[in-house]
């Protein structure tokens, strides 16, 4: 029961790092195919804005993920992380270097030096979720034996699922993020850039579902555990994604504003799904989460420790995204006292 309890946490914390870090991650991806510096300009200037003051906080998410997995379930912390740590390796070093040139183009004042920071921070946000999409990809396939190294370096996160998972991840980011932007454009007042993030999310959209597709017959020949798993058990949540990521692409043009819960369902569902599919396996085939959980006492201490903490913490978040969802009020006119 509490490791049960414990994992379903994490797989919380997993799904808002996919929900609030992959469309930051999916915006640096637009951000490098914006345009030009002229026509560019407002699109990068919209992602600026809506990215700058949050980005750094998502990477929360990721950091309560692997501290859990660390305290609640070692065995598989130390199998994924030393049989997959080149990705994840690559992962961390993208993480840094999106932030670093973030920061840096933002203090930058030459175009050249612009250009320069913004293309390493549109590189990293492309190559980051892709790695995470092999890390996850290889445990789903089952590369990832129990042990310390005990699967192979390469092939880990070098094959069919990996890759499919990585080109997904990077989709589904994209497609986040321009959705996201789109109803930001509404709320903001700017229908030509909305038109621009709008058509966007629909190619992004459509990419996502075509890989999709296609990705069937690779779990078929290269996954069939996970295969079957999200052709049986969790089928119902794959069927809730498809429908959720189809009704945000129809409002797109009149409801931006309602197409972006419906994207996050899809890609919450899609998400829980392979959980659904894989359990009560964490690693595939024959660790589960009985074997590899934490004795109860860890457990409960971990439990605890996250109830305290969120209510720090889920306040702080919810307060720092609404503030920075208000209109900002306008400039007092020369003369005027400041409001």
């Amino acid at each position: 029961m509490l490791a049960n309890l414990t994992l379903g946490v994490m797989w919380i914390g997993l799904t808002c790092y996919a929900l609030f870090g992959g469309a930051d991650f999916g915006a640096g991806l637009w951000d490098l195919l914006a345009g030009r510096s002229g026509p560019g300009a407002p699109r990068r200037a919209l992602i600026e804005h809506t990215i700058g003051p949050v980005w750094e906080a998502n990477h929360v998410w990721l950091i309560f993920v692997v501290v859990l997995l660390w305290a609640g379930f070692s065995p598989v912390f130390a199998a994924v992380m030393s049989t997959l740590y080149i990705p994840l390796t690559l992962t961390a070093l993208g993480i840094i270097a999106r932030g670093a040139a973030f920061a840096f183009r933002k203090a930058s004042t030459e175009l050249w030096q612009k250009r320069l920071f913004g293309a390493c921070f549109a590189l990293s946000s492309v190559l980051t979720p892709f790695f995470l999409g092999t890390v996850a990809g290889g445990v789903a396939s089952g590369r990832v034996p129990p042990g310390l190294a005990a699967g192979d370096l390469i092939t880990s996160w070098l094959n069919p699922t990996s890759l499919l998972g990585g080109v997904l991840a990077v989709l589904t980011c994209a497609h986040l993020a321009a959705v996201y932007l789109c109803a930001e454009t509404e709320r903001l007042g700017q229908p030509e850039l909305g038109a621009w993030f709008r058509s966007r999310a629909l190619i992004s959209g459509l990419a996502a579902g075509a890989v999709a597709l296609a990705g069937i017959a690779i779990l078929h020949a290269d996954a069939p555990r996970l295969f079957h798993g999200l052709t049986h058990r969790a089928l119902p949540l794959v069927v809730l994604s498809a429908c959720a990521g189809l009704a945000a692409l129809a409002l797109l043009r009149r409801g931006p504003g309602l197409a972006r819960p419906l994207a996050a369902l899809a890609v919450a569902a899609i998400l829980w799904a392979w959980g659904v599919a894989q359990y009560p396996a964490m690693l595939v085939p024959g660790v589960t989460v009985g074997d590899a959980a934490s004795t109860h006492p860890v457990l409960i201490a971990c439990l605890v420790s996250l109830a305290v903490g969120s209510l720090i913490l889920v306040p702080s978040l919810w307060w720092l995204y609404s503030v920075f969802q208000r209109e900002p009020e306008p400039a007092a006119a020369p003369g005027e006292p400041g409001r």
